[in-house]
Formats: C-alpha cells, structure tokens, sequence
C-alpha cells in the first residue's frame, strides 16, 4: 500500500549487464529500431553540418571584405565588391536557416516513430513475461521505462544526437580554422580544450550516476502514486491518507535533491564552457591587438578569428546540454534494456505438439485430462520447495476440490496447468501432453483461470466476459456466450447498469461491489468454454444465497469440462466430485467428500478449520467451538462438519 516504507526496487534485481559497457556501445543497441529512420536521421545529420560550415564560413567572408572591399573602398570607391559581399553573407545565412528547417522537417517524423516501435516493443515483451517477473517489478518503475525514458530517448534522437555531433565537428573545424588564420590566437584559444576536456571527463562520471538514480527515484514515485490511487479506498477507510503523503512527501524530496545534484553539476560545466572560452579571448584579443599593431597580422584576420569563436562559442556552451542529454538518454537505453534483455524462463517449444484445435466457444467433447506426475516446484528465491513430488489425477469431466491449509501450496499448483509457471520438476499434462510440450496459446485455450481476487479492466461488461472468446465466433454466438455466462454467474445485476452490457466499468472494476467483481471474472471464464477450469475460491464474496444458485447452475455448465476448485471454505467442496488434500506441498488423499471425513484426519480438521473460518465472517460474534489437532480430539470436527454440510 502507499504507506508502506519505501523500497529501492533495484534490490529486487541483478546489478545491470549495461553497467560494464561504455555509452557508445550501450546506445549502439538501438541499432535495431532505429534502423529503418536511419536514412531520415542521417539527412537531418548532414543538414547540420551543412549548416554549421556554413556559419564558419560567414568569418571567411568578412575576413575578405575586411581586408579587400572594405579597406579598398574608402580609397578606390570599390563598392560593388562590398556589395556582393553583403550578397554573399546574406546568402549564407539564409542557406543556413533553411539546412536548420530541413534538419527538423527531416528528423520529426521518424523520431516519433522510433519511439512509438520502442514502445510497442516493450508492452509486448512486458505481456510475454511471467508472472514471477512482475511479482517482482513494481508497476511504477515500469510505467516510467515505457513513458517518460522513451519520450527522453526521442528528444535526443531528432535533437540531441544531431546538436552533439554538431557541435563537436563545428568545435573541431572551427577551431583549426582559427590556428590557420589567428597562428598563436589558434594556439592560445586551443589550450583552452584542455580544461574543458578533462571537466567534461569528470562530469561524464559523475553526471551518468546521478543521472540513472534520478529515473529510478522516478519510478519509485511513481509506483508510490500508483499503489495510493489503487489503494485508495482503504487509505480513506483506515484513515491513513497523511501518512501516504508523508511517505510521497519523503519520495518527492529525495527526487528533488537528486535533480538539484543533477542541475548543480550541469551547471557547474555549463559555467566553466562558458568561462573558459571567454578567458581565452580576452587574452587573444590583447596579444592579438599587439601582433596588428606590428603587423605581423592583419585586420581581417583579426575580425575573422573573433567571428569564428563567436560561432565556435554557441557549441561550446551547448556542449553541456547535449552531453547531459546524451547520458540521460544512455541512462534511459541500459532501463529499456535492463527489461527487454530479461529473459522468459517460459518459453514456446521449437517443435510444439502437434494438437487439434479446440473450436472456439464450443466443447465438442470430453477431452481434459489433467494430471500431476511428480510434480515439484520451488521460487527463485525459496529455501525449499512449496510443492514436493506432487502425483493427482483429473478425470475428463469430473470437478475436484483441493484442500489444504493456508500455506499447503494450493494457489501455486493451480498456477500449473495454464503455465503461469512452470514446473521445477516432473511433468503437468493436459490431455495426455507434457504442457511445455505446447505452445502457451494452446494451454490457454485449453485452460482458463478465474481468481478469487478479480481483475477487470477499463472496459465495457462485454469485452470483459468475452475477453477470452474468439473474435472470429459470429456475433449471434458470442451475444448468446455472453448472456449464458452471465447467467450462470449469477450476474444479472448487468440489466440494471446505465448502458447494460456496454457500460464501462472503470479501472479495475472500481465502480463495482466485490461480489459483483466475482461474478464477472467467473463470467469470463465460463465464456471461454476451455476443456480445463480452474477456480481458485472465485465465490469468496457472495454472500450464502447467490452462492448457492452459482453452484447450482455450475454444476450443469461444467459437467463436460474438468475442473479445479481451489476451496477456502466448506460450501466450496459440495461443488466436487471428488476432493484432494493437499499437506505440506503433497497430495496425502484423494477422494469423495464421505470418504475423506470417515478414513482420513487431517481432512476433517480442515474442513472444521474452514468452518470455523465461515463462520466467523459471516458472524462476528463469539464462539465457542475451536479448532483442535487431529492427533488430540477428531469428534467434534465430525460433528461440526457433518452438521455444517448436512
């Protein structure tokens, strides 16, 4: 929640394989999206340059008119030289406006489609990783990758790369032309490079750390924001919004430092291009007002040298501001990267199985055999394994139960079958194959999930439920799939909403009751018609009566679909067929309810725990009856449960 202490999220990963490449080589990965603008950003290029000769070629000119037109004309009246001179300049600014119009007209359009290609990119890998990956990448941290760094990386590919290049070659000209006119002026104003050389070094290091802390408190604040407004309800309900801010306020004020750090030590360079250059034109300007006086150089020269650092001095300021553009757009690559380089454990095979489609929105037959063969299974980051040589079967058609007490494994095996993860060993087989034997879209066609916490998006009630049927079903069958599902989920609440089954209900279903949101997830599953269902307690917020009729009807809809209930309370278990204990990550009994109560123990204290837990939220008064140990009294959780399922 958003009053949680913060954390750095970069606890949470691998120190960046990025760190250890140079900021030419860690921007050379661009290569691939930037591909195709090339031709567009290399045309930009060369119209900078063009324009950048074209400014030092303005002081070769009043060089001449100084020396030629300009001196000869108060003798020899030579004004028709002035005045193609004047032409002369006058043409050379313009062509320089005009290269500058080009440059843009050129580098616009493909610098947004970069971006727009850059992003894409992103969101589908960002949808192609597992869930494991974003239980550990907070959202804001990756909405800050997807929006600002990208905008931050197109700024400097129509701008700052081109003003870079720019910038050094007009330095870098300019600065041999004024050795070439100005002799010991050239020298004098080259020894300036020097210092400038070694602060932009010193402001490279240091700017480029600064730079990646700054977007990453960025994504922090961000994720800080995202987890107040989702969890705003309940900072209102506790009372606990001045602590959010508090924990904002904190966030905020630790970005700020960091972007006075960062503005400080840009600064600090800005000056000292500033300063430096100036420094060494004024001592150009005296040793050079000596060398007219003896004439040993001549006005024009005189004029032509200080015009070229005048035209020199812009880059040599601009310097600054391309270069801390540059690492922050370096910065911005090693963050696209650091996701786009993180591979997905869960791959499609070379060779997936050869299997038959399943006919959109319909189940042709009984097919659904689901079966756990020692199975095994550990987090990354687990000392041992939550599930351990895990052996169930499930028949075609039937529904089973699986039960366990909190912390036994059982949300995590239902994670199994639709591969949101994946085994650490043996095999989880649908219908005879080895699941990572298929493709992840043809376990999602024979899998679905409905969760006990729903997820809904920003959409109307129809694109929700019907978000895992084909769009190739005509519209009669996907309307009839729709108030079939809704019916079976009891959701018939969707007549009364303003626009019906085209209202939008907001992010996340916000606008909804919890149970309403439950409906709707279980809706949604129910319409993808998959051979396999697996239901993890998704009638956790109905109340008793709603319950009861949702059972009811699932009993019919399913009965040629396997299923797996994930049951957190006693009603749960009259919807299966069969029940599966689950203790301590292993399948320690399988069987029907009856049998389980009368043959094994531990099966009875849950169902009594489960009662128990029922009971007490449906009411908050005392009770009397606790939960005990298998091993020390099993009686009256025979007779509460026996009474509870009667």
């Amino acid at each position: 929640m958003g009053v949680m202490p913060p954390t750095d999220e970069r606890s949470n990963r691998s120190e960046p394989s990025s760190a250890s490449l140079s900021t030419v080589a860690s921007i050379r990965r661009l290569h691939p999206y930037v591909r195709t603008a090339l031709p567009r950003l290399a045309g930009g290029l060369l119209a900078s340059l063009g324009a950048g000769l074209m400014a030092l070629a303005i002081p070769r000119v009043l060089q001449w008119v100084t020396d030629g037109p300009l001196t000869a004309g108060a003798r020899e009246h030579d004004w028709s030289g002035l005045a193609w001179s004047v032409v002369l300049v006058a043409v050379l600014g313009v062509g320089e406006a005009g290269l500058i119009l080009l440059r843009r007209t050129l580098v616009m359009f493909p610098g947004t489609r970069v971006e727009a290609a850059m992003r894409m990119a992103l969101f589908r890998h960002l949808q192609d990783l597992p869930v494991a990956f974003h239980d550990r990448w907070p959202g804001g941290q990756l909405l800050s990758r997807i929006m600002g760094d990208l905008g931050l990386l197109r700024r400097w590919l129509v701008f700052g790369i081109l003003q870079l290049v720019v910038s050094l070659v007009t330095i870098v000209v300019g600065v041999g032309l004024l050795v070439a006119t100005g002799g010991w002026l050239g020298i004098i104003f080259l020894c300036g490079a020097i210092p400038v050389t070694v602060l932009a070094f010193r402001f490279s290091r240091k700017y480029r750390t600064i730079s990646r802390l700054s977007q990453d408190q960025s994504g922090d604040l961000a994720t800080t924001v995202e987890e107040s407004v989702h969890g705003i309800r309940v900072l209102k309900a506790f009372g606990r919004g001045p602590d959010a801010l508090d924990q904002f306020t904190e966030q905020a004020a630790e970005l700020r430092e960091t972007e006075i750090r960062k503005a400080t030590t840009d600064a600090g360079l800005t000056t000292a291009l500033r300063v430096i250059p100036e420094v060494t034109q004024a001592v150009a300007l005296v040793v050079g007002a000596v060398l007219v006086a003896r004439g040993e150089m001549t006005l024009g020269a005189l004029v032509a040298f200080f015009a070229t650092t005048a035209v020199i001095n812009g880059p040599v300021v601009d310097l600054g501001m391309t270069l801390s553009m540059t690492l922050n757009a370096r910065t911005a690559v090693d963050r696209f990267f650091e996701v786009m380089e993180t591979v997905n454990p869960l791959t499609d095979p070379d060779r997936p199985a050869d299997l038959a489609p399943v006919t959109p929105g319909r189940v042709s037959d009984t097919a659904g055999h689901v079966a756990f063969r020692d199975v095994t299974f550990r987090y990354d980051d687990a000392d041992r394994p939550v599930l351990d040589h895990v052996d169930l079967e499930l028949p075609p058609g039937t529904t089973t139960a699986l039960v366990g007490l909190t912390g036994s494994g059982k949300s995590t095996l239902a994670m199994l079958p639709p591969r949101l993860f994946d085994v650490t060993a043996g095999r989880v087989e649908v219908d005879g194959v080895d699941v990572r034997a298929m493709t992840r879209a043809q376990v999602r066609e024979r899998v679905a999930v409905a969760f006990e916490d729903p997820t809904l998006f920003s959409a109307s009630v129809r694109d929700n439920v019907l978000l895992g049927v084909s769009d190739e079903l005509p519209d009669a069958e996907r309307e009839a799939l729709l108030a079939e599902s809704l019916d079976v989920a009891q959701a018939h609440f969707v007549a009364d909403l303003p626009d019906g089954a085209d209202t939008r209900i907001g992010e996340e279903g916000m606008s909804l009751s919890g149970g309403q949101r439950q409906r709707l997830a279980l809706a949604r599953a129910i319409a993808a018609r998959p051979r396999v269902l697996v239901l993890d307690d998704p009638l956790s917020a109905l109340d008793v009566a709603t319950e009861e009729a949702v059972t009811a009807r699932l009993r019919d809809v399913l009965s040629s679909t396997t299923t797996l209930v994930i049951a957190h309370r006693p009603s749960t278990v009259a919807l299966a067929d069969r029940v599966a204990v689950l203790q301590d990550g292993r399948v320690t009994a399988v069987g029907t309810h009856q049998e389980l109560l009368a043959s094994d123990p531990h099966y009875r204290y849950i169902i009594s725990s489960l009662e128990e837990d029922y009971a007490a939220h449906a009411d908050p008064g005392p009770s009397t009856d606790t939960a005990t140990d298998p091993a020390t009294d099993t009686a009256p959780e025979d007779r509460a449960t026996q009474e509870a399922l009667s």
